[in-house]
């Protein structure tokens, strides 16, 4: 059994005997956190993929998709439509994409990759829909960024955005952060043609619906939220997250199956992301408190009615929205609290080695 897998059984027992998580709680955080040597060696993985790619730029390339860390294109972030800078997939040679899409799969889980890559296909889909009418629409009309140098003694990070898109990594000191991560789908769920009945992001609509509800009458009084679902998840591209009120319902209001299903939610989102990085989230969030992550819907229930969810605690947020579209249109983001954009890692980093 994996480590992860086994951390989330054991987080589960341990959510339901709030006892015996305070009892533990140091031990289990010591036994099955995240491995730095693991991380490690996911870092340097990373910067040789991105120095691979680097490698066969040239210099019109390098001025377009190359910044400084500290250039303030690495927190402008998006997911709409819109002209961005980096590299477009579009320009990139024959040669080169396979290694812009290497760069693309070293940060995520093979179903996150998946996710990633059909969700650029989409644009074809809306493209045939709009008939010309909507934003210029491109599956390779994607952007990969590199910012700083990959492999050496100081920070650097890359991201690959577009349409419904926003990837976002940060290593420094052998570790990777990999929020804000933003995936969205339009349509949800395709209707007609050749990929009828595609929905990319099932799990992240049907976990969240699922507990939503198996909510008690008494239960809904914290979890459901009253009025029509947010037109968008809150937070949008914010530079930071925050803590959305009400918060809802409380992990430790849950019964024994129903915290599975939040832990499920959980994973689903976390594990869009290479496994080195999840398991470094979700030691964060099981350090934190499991008892201490709340739930919270809005809009209807039903498949192809407009809703809403979020799932947070201490040191995390999670936002999914599919309320344009009639419905059918949804975009979904995990954020860390504290460490967007690698800000604590930063921080430690400069702290550490450039002090006067």
């Amino acid at each position: 059994m994996g480590r992860r897998a086994t951390f989330w059984i054991l987080a589960t027992l341990l959510s339901i005997a709030a006892p015996i998580w305070a009892q533990h709680d140091h031990e289990h955080a010591s036994a099955h956190g995240a491995d730095p040597q693991a991380a490690a060696r996911a870092a340097e993985d990373m910067a040789r993929i991105a120095n691979n790619l680097l490698a066969t730029y040239t210099p019109d390339q390098k001025q377009a998709g190359v910044f400084e860390l500290t250039d303030a294109e690495r927190v402008n972030w998006h997911f709409i439509p819109k002209t961005r800078k980096g590299m477009p997939f579009k320009d990139l040679t024959t040669a080169q994409r396979p290694l812009a899409h290497a760069l693309l799969s070293s940060g995520l889980s093979q179903r996150g990759y998946a996710a990633a890559v059909t969700i650029m296909s989409l644009e074809q889909i809306l493209l045939e829909l709009e008939a010309g009418k909507g934003p210029k629409r491109d599956p390779e009309m994607y952007f990969v960024s590199i910012f700083g140098k990959p492999g050496s003694q100081q920070p650097w990070g890359w991201r690959v955005e577009g349409h419904h898109l926003s990837l976002n990594f940060t290593i420094a000191e052998g570790k990777i952060v990999g929020t804000p991560s933003f995936f969205g789908t339009n349509p949800g769920e395709v209707k007609d043609g050749p990929r009828k009945g595609l929905r990319v992001l099932d799990q992240e609509e049907d976990l969240g619906r699922a507990l939503a509800k198996s909510l008690s009458e008494e239960q809904k009084k914290a979890g459901i939220l009253q009025g029509d679902a947010p037109g968008d998840i809150i937070t949008t591209n914010s530079r930071k997250a925050k803590l959305l009120t009400p918060e809802g319902i409380g992990a430790d209001q849950l019964t024994a199956p129903q915290k599975q299903m939040l832990l499920g939610i959980i994973n689903a989102y976390a594990n869009r992301l290479r496994g080195e990085v999840a398991e470094a989230d979700l030691q964060k969030i099981q350090a934190g408190g499991f008892e201490k992550v709340h739930f919270a819907w809005a809009g209807g229930l039903e498949p192809g009615q407009k809703h809403y969810y979020r799932v947070q605690g201490p040191s995390f947020l999670i936002e999914y929205d599919n309320t344009q579209g009639n419905g059918n249109h949804i975009h979904s983001v995990w954020r860390d609290m504290t460490n967007d954009f690698g800000d604590d890692l930063l921080k430690k980093h400069y702290e550490e080695h450039h002090q006067n």
